[in-house]
């Protein structure tokens, strides 16, 4: 039923379902040495069971937030029975660093964090150097936006795993329609497994 509002906002929904069928041949055909669905399921119950009850999808792609929306729809309703599951929350870096990054950063050691990295940009700005530096920002000139957005998530991963705080990184090739089907059936995967190891009917 998704599909007829995601056609109809322009999205290509043949690319999407192409997406997320590569990805389910990936998940069904590889062993679960080399699965990233199944070790992603498998190490979030690791930490699970070492004391991490909350996971944190961050984003550094303002596109992404309802990606956020979604995945915490999927896990927080299938996994969250018999008092059981992962507390699922998200959050769009950088915009929530002063305030969800501070407690991520330095709060009760409750949690566990997955990062999106969207690999490729679709669209890119250059920085240009400003006649006066009244910012003090001139070093990035000629620099792009994306290096500067993959900047600030490098340097707050690093904040956050000084703080203890594990960390995941799921990549994404691109932003597009292929891409996104494969990540919306890699969670979707992943959820089952992770769901079976908690041992949620």
């Amino acid at each position: 039923v998704g599909l007829l509002p995601i056609a109809a906002s322009g999205a290509d929904i043949e690319k999407l379902m192409e997406g997320a069928r590569s990805m389910r041949k990936l998940c069904l055909e590889t062993e679960v040495e080399k699965n990233d669905a199944i070790q992603y399921a498998l190490i979030r119950n690791i930490l699970h069971a070492k004391g991490k009850s909350v996971e944190v999808l961050a984003n550094y792609e303002p596109i992404f937030h309802y990606v956020g929306e979604w995945w915490k729809q999927l896990y927080g309703e299938s996994e969250g029975k018999d008092q059981k599951g992962i507390f699922p929350a998200a959050v769009d870096l950088t915009t929530d660093l002063h305030s969800m990054g501070q407690f991520i950063q330095d709060g009760a050691r409750i949690m566990f964090e997955t990062v999106l990295n969207v690999e490729e940009s679709p669209a890119e700005i250059v920085l240009q150097r400003e006649d006066v530096d009244t910012d003090g920002m001139n070093y990035l000139a000629g620099k792009t936006v994306d290096f500067v957005n993959k900047s600030a998530m490098n340097g707050t991963i690093l904040a956050h795993t000084d703080g203890s705080v594990p960390n995941l990184m799921v990549k994404i090739p691109a932003q597009d329609a292929y891409s996104l089907g494969q990540l919306f059936y890699f969670f979707e995967f992943a959820c089952g497994v992770s769901g079976y190891i908690l041992g949620v009917n």
